[in-house]
C-alpha cells in the first residue's frame, strides 16, 4: 500500500527540514539540480499555478537548489522527450508529469534511478513506479484521479437536480492512461443513476488552446438542447466555460457548467453564474511539494510522501473565500 500522510503533517516536517537546513547546507557546497515539469505552456491556467508553488519552493530553499523548468503544452510525447533530456543531463531529481503512464514512463525511470537520479511525480498518478520506488524518493502530489471524478459527477447531480433520462455532456481525456481515470469516475457517477451521459475527447488542439473548442461546444449544444450538464474534465476549458456557453447563446442559468481546477478566469466565470461547480486539485501544492520532496529526499533520505490534493469543491457559496487566492495564482 502506498504510503500516504497528511498535509498538516507534511508542512510540519518541512518546517522543521527547514530549520535544520543552514547545518545541512555547510556539508555541501553544491545546489540541489531539480529538473521540474509544470505541465503545460508558460502563462496557461492551470500549469502557471503549479509553477508558481515550484517558484515558491525554490525561493524558500535559496542557493541549496538549482531548478530549470520544462514546459510541455501538455503533450505526453513531449513530456517522455524532455524526461530523457532531464536525465541525459544527470541533475539530482527529476519532477515529472504522469500523463504518459507507467509503460511510457518505465524504461527511462529505471534509467534515472541506476544513474541515481530521485524521480517524483505529481498531478497524475503512476501507480507502478510509485510502488517500485518509493523507497527512493518516488512519491506523488495530485488528486486521487477516479475519486475526484467521481466526486464531482455526484455533486453535480445534487447541484443540477439531474434525474434518469437526463443528458449531459463529458468533455475530457479517456484516451489517456490513469489521466483518463477522472473523466470515467464522473462518466460512472452520472450513468449509475441513468443520466444519457454523451462523451466528447478533448483533441490535442484544444487540450494545447482551449479557444479551439469554441465550434466544437456550440456545434454540440445546437444539437443536443436538451443537454443540462457540461462537465470540462481539463482546466483550461473549464476556464473557458462562460466563453463557450455564450458563444452558444446560453445566458448562466440555462446550462449547468461544472469542471476543474481554479483560476481568474474561473472565478469570474463562478460569480458570473456560467460555472456552478468546480473541484479544486489545489495545484500550487503540486509545485510545491514534489521540490521538497526530491530536496528531503537528497539530503535526509527521506522515502516518497503520497499527498492527495484534490477533493475541495468550490462554488457560487464559497467561491468569495477562495477568489482573493486565486487571483494571486495559489489557488
Amino acid at each position: 500500500m502506498l504510503k500516504k500522510i497528511n498535509l498538516l503533517l507534511l508542512l510540519v516536517l518541512t518546517c522543521v527540514a527547514l530549520l535544520v537546513l543552514p547545518v545541512v547546507a555547510q556539508a555541501s557546497e553544491d545546489p540541489v539540480v531539480i529538473y521540474f515539469f509544470p505541465g503545460g505552456a508558460p502563462g496557461g491556467t492551470f500549469a502557471t499555478v503549479v509553477y508558481n508553488g515550484a517558484k515558491v519552493a525554490e525561493e524558500m530553499l535559496g542557493d541549496r537548489v538549482e531548478v530549470r523548468y520544462l514546459w510541455s503544452d501538455w503533450s505526453s510525447q513531449k513530456m517522455v522527450d524532455q524526461f530523457q533530456q532531464a536525465i541525459a543531463a544527470n541533475p539530482d531529481g527529476i519532477a515529472i508529469m504522469g500523463h504518459p503512464g507507467d509503460e511510457a514512463y518505465r524504461p527511462f525511470v529505471e534509467e534515472a534511478e541506476k544513474q541515481g537520479i530521485i524521480v517524483t511525480s505529481q498531478n497524475t498518478t503512476l501507480p507502478e513506479l510509485e510502488k517500485a520506488y518509493s523507497a527512493n524518493g518516488f512519491g506523488y502530489v495530485g488528486q486521487g484521479l477516479y475519486e475526484s471524478g467521481y466526486t464531482l459527477g455526484e455533486a453535480t447531480i445534487r447541484g443540477a437536480g439531474l434525474k434518469a433520462g437526463d443528458r449531459a455532456l463529458v468533455w475530457g481525456l479517456l484516451s489517456q492512461p490513469t489521466r483518463g481515470l477522472r473523466t470515467k469516475g464522473a462518466i460512472d457517477a452520472f450513468e449509475e443513476i441513468g443520466v444519457k451521459v454523451d462523451y466528447v475527447e478533448i483533441s490535442a488542439e484544444v487540450d494545447k488552446d482551449a479557444s479551439m473548442g469554441i465550434s466544437v461546444i456550440v456545434g454540440y449544444l445546437q444539437a443536443n438542447p436538451d443537454c443540462k450538464v457540461v462537465v470540462t474534465d481539463h482546466g483550461n476549458l473549464t476556464s473557458t466555460q462562460r466563453t463557450y456557453f455564450e458563444a452558444a447563446g446560453l445566458g448562466p442559468d440555462d446550462i449547468y457548467g461544472a469542471g476543474f481546477d481554479l483560476s481568474p478566469a474561473t472565478v469570474k466565470s463562478i460569480k458570473s453564474g456560467y460555472t456552478d461547480l468546480v473541484l479544486d486539485q489545489q495545484p500550487f501544492l503540486q509545485g510545491f511539494l514534489p521540490i521538497m520532496q526530491i530536496y528531503l529526499t537528497k539530503m535526509y533520505g527521506f522515502s516518497g510522501l503520497h499527498i492527495d490534493t484534490g477533493g475541495g469543491l468550490i462554488s457560487k457559496d464559497n467561491i468569495d473565500l477562495i477568489a482573493p487566492l486565486a487571483e494571486k495564482g495559489i489557488r
